[in-house]
């Protein structure tokens, strides 16, 4: 609908894309080049080019102190394809799966394709959006075979601490037959510090598989390039799984992935505090607006206000009734287009992404609160 007004001369800021708004880095994309003339235009390896991998490997060591050998890593077209390796080779049907709300819309599709039976885990706004302990020993058992989460968060920038993650790790060691798949895939967007990776607890890093790639951090969405890292036996039976789906990762995508992960991180840097400049401005300007509670997003490029209390509030023909409700209200009349929380498994909230202008964050802010402030 957003393209639709758009197509019809409407002016629609889009803040619903979970996307950089930067270009890639030039010295990537010239590495892309050289690539290509010097002939590496043919099928890769399914799991990865040597020499990718290794940058990976030793990616892994430099910025998380993980030791993962290159037959531990398997490179797919997009971090989305190595979750779903990941979940189609780990989940039979019947399998137990927990997944923590808010979460990233794909997990629980990738599960509903393997079979698995999903229990969800609410996350407060309180907390963050956090797992607590408590809950996870709740829900969990015996017959649970994996648990999903990322840190940081899509869709709602929470960040979990060490100690948050070794809380959990306490718990996690009492079920050794379920494995944790860690979406680190907004690891460079951290605006708290030095990015804390589960795996990095020994107790149960042979049942942690690690999901990461270069859409986010090296603006670099559209050159589709995942990466996985686990034990090698996991790692083998997606690179079976991958060999029939897709085979390997486009080969220039690789080469100019080995430049970004080998070279210096500056710009990546430079876009983080473009990012952190956004969020500094959306998160106070949203908690301004009466009725919006926000918690501060650490992480990724969203924010994920709880927006409830306009539920059984009108203006004019509208009527809000639920999140849904209230994303399409600011679509046709603040025309600012966002994503409804149920989407991300929680009907209380919108998504919000700052990954656009500060001019146009401007203007979507002032639109949205004038529009709000109408609700009766």
């Amino acid at each position: 609908m957003s393209r639709e007004l758009k197509a019809r001369g409407v002016n629609i800021i889009d803040l619903s894309l979970g996307e950089p708004d930067f270009r890639t880095p030039e010295h990537i994309c010239n590495a892309a080049i050289k690539a290509m003339a010097d002939g590496f235009t043919k099928y890769a390896p399914v799991a990865g080019f040597p020499d990718l991998l290794a940058a990976i490997s030793a990616k892994l060591k430099r910025d998380n102190n993980l030791d993962y050998a290159p037959n531990e890593i398997i490179v797919s077209t997009g971090a989305k394809q190595s979750l779903a390796n990941a979940v189609l080779s780990i989940v039979d049907p019947g399998d137990e799966v927990i997944i923590p709300t808010p979460y990233w819309v794909t997990y629980s599709s990738l599960v509903q394709l393997a079979g698995g039976k999903i229990t969800y885990i609410p996350c407060s706004i309180e907390n963050d959006f956090k797992l607590l302990p408590e809950q996870l020993e709740a829900v969990i058992s015996e017959r649970t075979r994996l648990f999903m989460f990322s840190s940081p968060c899509n869709p709602t920038g929470s960040v979990y601490s060490k100690a948050e993650l070794a809380a959990l790790v306490e718990v996690f060691k009492r079920y050794p037959r379920t494995v944790i798949i860690s979406d680190e895939i907004y690891e460079y967007i951290n605006y708290k510090g030095h990015h804390e990776s589960i795996a990095q607890f020994t107790e149960i890093r042979d049942n942690v598989v690690v999901i990461n790639g270069m859409s986010k951090g090296f603006a670099m969405t559209g050159w589709r390039l995942g990466y996985m890292a686990a034990p090698r036996e996991l790692v083998a039976s997606c690179d079976k799984l991958q060999a029939q789906f897709t085979s390997a990762a486009c080969s220039i995508t690789q080469k100019a992935s080995v430049a970004a992960l080998t070279s210096d991180l500056g710009p990546t840097y430079k876009m983080v505090e473009g990012f952190k400049e956004r969020r500094d401005f959306i998160i106070p300007a949203l908690k301004n607006i009466p009725g919006v509670k926000c918690n501060n997003p650490e992480g990724a490029f969203y924010a994920f206000p709880d927006i409830s209390s306009f539920f059984g509030k009108s203006y004019g023909d509208y009527h809000i009734n639920n999140d849904d409700d209230l994303s399409m209200y600011l679509l046709n009349e603040a025309h600012v287009a966002t994503v409804c929380g149920t989407a991300f498994g929680d009907s209380d909230c919108i998504r919000i992404s700052f990954a656009n202008s500060m001019p146009n964050l401007v203007e979507a802010m002032q639109r949205i609160a004038e529009a709000l402030g109408k609700l009766a």
